[in-house]
């Protein structure tokens, strides 16, 4: 057979078979339902429309879903095309770069504080959301000079910070968001065709203009100099493209909720079939995008029969999230990373002695307890708590302090400090500094198991800590076999920990929609929150690992300090490597899995307190397990003292404050190792 049979052939089963395709899972769509509607009766509602229920409800509501998903997928399988031209980076789509979630962010934004700004579906203030958020990522990635890891980097960190601040706004504001959990999760349903009548034109106009753009974006996948040389004014090319990129996600997310990884996977399925030229590539896209959704669509249906709609965008990233972690390990063969790369990162600035900083720590600990212990609803009162305290004071407000204060204020302390020697240990095991619990993905399999647990079970003090143990082992195991196969590479191990992340963050999604929990509980305790936390927390799953763990990791950390100098000077050295490893991850993992049990998904802490603590004494583990224990739990304990006090009555749930805090350090760190 030769090349150009080939070439034709591939053609007709991409396009020819893309579209047929697309019209078997448009038909297999229509044909869900809670009511089963015969073949022949869709037919007719199509091609013979009559006046009888079964025709309007296929016209009404399910025909405008399909075509929907098509228009949706279509429109962000081509956004991510452009998106990867554009920056060269592989792995960029609006989900990666953090677009989805500064449009959401923008339209939550606006429904609370501007309402009358969202004229026309809220497009302009997605628009808006979506350029700012893209260009905040990339300057902050390093602009042209940037590498596909740092971009996605940036854009998994802006989306978290976009993420806290806008479930912030959803807890304080649930009466105005009401509506957005679903959306914000991403769905197709449609009530009537207002939504495709105002997406198709705006979809259409964009595609026909990359459509004429197709050979500028030919020429500049040569490289900026040679698209120069050739007469293309390459800032203009870059500059109209992304903007047409996300004023296509914009409508989209204006619709439908954003929606991820489509603009991942159909460009990557389009080139794995070996499709490079622009004009090929997006229409190929498009009509491989609008697949992609709709058996999305078609398996969140199948996966909950009840029809109580299961979010499209978990679906997707239940889909998108492996192939993330599919296109990463095969960029791994470029090099991204010293393979030998050592987990220190700065160097001791203080010549203080241990003893010295473990003291100031610790008095500050006390500081902010009594700080703690002071401060409520009627402001700050240290006389009165002194009182009270001391048994000289009214009987309810000892009371207050001794049963909800006091040990509040004692699970924030001790689940920072495990938290912390958690991320302290995932470093020097992964050799990786970007390494955390909530990072890397472990945190996340933790508030699965935890959640599975719940809606197995119910609230249960024996079965949520076993079930986030069992949780965060198996997210634990897939980053260990990931981490192994990228030969412990930093970079490239975060951005695993992205698509681990996201695969995790699917499933809770799923099993939030699915156990109808109260959308600002639920956001609440995914944040991470030490609302009504008491004597119980602490006892149940936060004593035990700091009796038991910390001691045994004063042990076992000499290993450690050996690992860091890279596998063949530790094997010279008598270490058994990957024994060492497993053995000294199981208990960070035993650690964070605890912690999601007593206080959810808090993340940053485990990154924060050991680069800080470094700073202090240097990169000696000894030393180091001491202070990152301090550091970790004074972070949390101030995070605690702010969440009750910033918004007193209200509480800002405090993995929401640590993450607006360690979202600009790691983007701080990432750029100083860049």
């Amino acid at each position: 057979m030769n090349v150009t049979m080939q070439k034709s052939i591939k053609a007709v089963l991409t396009f020819g078979g893309g579209t047929a395709l697309l019209c078997i899972l448009t038909l297999i769509h229509i044909n869900q339902g809670s009511i089963s509607i015969p073949l022949r009766t869709v037919m007719d509602a199509i091609f013979q429309p009559q006046d009888i229920i079964e025709h309007h409800t296929i016209r009404g509501l399910r025909l405008p879903r399909a075509v929907m998903g098509i228009i949706a997928g279509g429109a962000l399988a081509v956004a991510g095309v452009i998106l990867q031209s554009v920056t060269r980076n592989p792995l960029a789509s609006a989900s990666t770069l953090g677009i989805h979630s500064g449009t959401y962010f923008a339209v939550v934004l606006s429904t609370v504080f501007f309402p009358a700004t969202l004229m026309g579906n809220g497009i302009i203030i997605a628009f808006l959301g979506g350029i700012i958020t893209y260009f905040i990522v990339f300057i902050l990635s390093g602009g042209n000079k940037a590498t596909p890891v740092r971009m996605v980097l940036a854009g998994m960190i802006v989306s978290l910070l976009f993420s806290s601040l806008t479930s912030v706004l959803q807890i304080f504001y649930e009466n105005e968001t009401a509506g957005l959990f679903l959306w914000g999760s991403g769905t197709l349903v449609q009530n009537d065709w207002s939504g495709v009548q105002f997406a198709l034109p705006i979809v259409l106009v964009g595609f026909v203009l990359l459509i004429v753009m197709a050979n500028p974006l030919n020429t500049l996948s040569l490289g900026d100099d040679v698209a120069t040389s050739l007469g293309q004014n390459v800032a203009i090319i870059k500059l109209s493209t992304v903007i047409i990129a996300v004023l296509l996600t914009s409508v989209t997310v204006s619709v439908v909720g954003p929606i991820g990884f489509v603009g991942l996977v159909a460009p990557h399925i389009i080139k794995l079939l070996g499709f490079r030229k622009h004009l090929t590539l997006l229409i190929a896209s498009f009509i491989w995008g609008g697949n992609v959704l709709l058996v999305a669509d078609i398996l969140a249906r199948i996966i909950d029969p009840s029809f109580s709609e299961l979010p499209v965008g978990a679906i997707t990233a239940l889909i998108g999230a492996p192939w993330l972690i599919y296109l990463v390990l095969r960029m791994n063969k470029a090099k991204y990373g010293d393979e030998n790369t050592s987990v220190i990162a700065g160097k001791s600035q203080s010549n203080y002695p241990l003893g010295v900083i473990v003291g100031i720590l610790t008095l500050s600990i006390v500081m902010v307890l009594a700080i703690s212990l002071a401060s409520g609803n009627y402001g700050f009162e240290p006389i009165v708590t002194w009182q009270a305290f001391f048994g000289e004071g009214n009987e309810f407000l000892k009371n207050m302090i001794l049963d909800i204060r006091l040990p509040r204020a004692m699970v924030a302390l001790l689940a920072g400090m495990v938290l912390a020697v958690s991320g302290l240990i995932f470093q020097g095991v992964l050799r990786n500094p970007l390494a955390d619990p909530s990072v890397i993905g472990i945190t996340s399999g933790a508030g699965v198991g935890a959640l599975m647990t719940m809606f197995a079970f119910g609230v249960s003090a024996v079965w949520i800590p076993i079930g986030a143990i069992i949780g965060a082992f198996l997210f634990f195991l897939l980053v260990m076999i990931f981490a192994i196969r990228a030969k412990f590479q930093p970079t490239i191990l975060a951005l695993l920990g992205v698509g681990i992340s996201a695969l995790g963050s699917a499933i809770i999604q799923i099993l939030v929609v699915q156990a109808d929990m109260a959308v600002a509980s639920a956001l609440t305790w995914l944040s991470g929150s030490t609302y009504a936390r008491g004597w119980s927390e602490l006892f149940q799953y936060l004593i035990w690992p700091v009796v038991i763990v910390f001691p045994i990791l004063i042990v076992r950390l000499r290993g450690m300090d050996i690992l860091s100098f890279g596998d063949d000077t530790a094997k010279g050295l008598g270490v058994k490597v990957m024994s060492t490893r497993f053995e000294l991850a199981f208990f960070a993992t035993v650690l964070a899995a605890f912690s999601v049990a007593a206080v959810g998904t808090i993340g940053f802490v485990g990154l924060i307190a050991p680069h800080f603590s470094r700073l202090l004494v240097g990169p000696s583990s000894q030393r180091l397990l001491p202070v990152t224990a301090l550091v970790g739990g004074l972070l949390l304990l101030i995070a605690d003292v702010f969440s009750r006090t910033l918004l007193a009555p209200n509480e800002i749930p405090s993995g929401i404050l640590v993450a607006i805090i360690g979202a600009p350090y790691f983007l701080w760190l990432m750029k100083t190792r860049a």
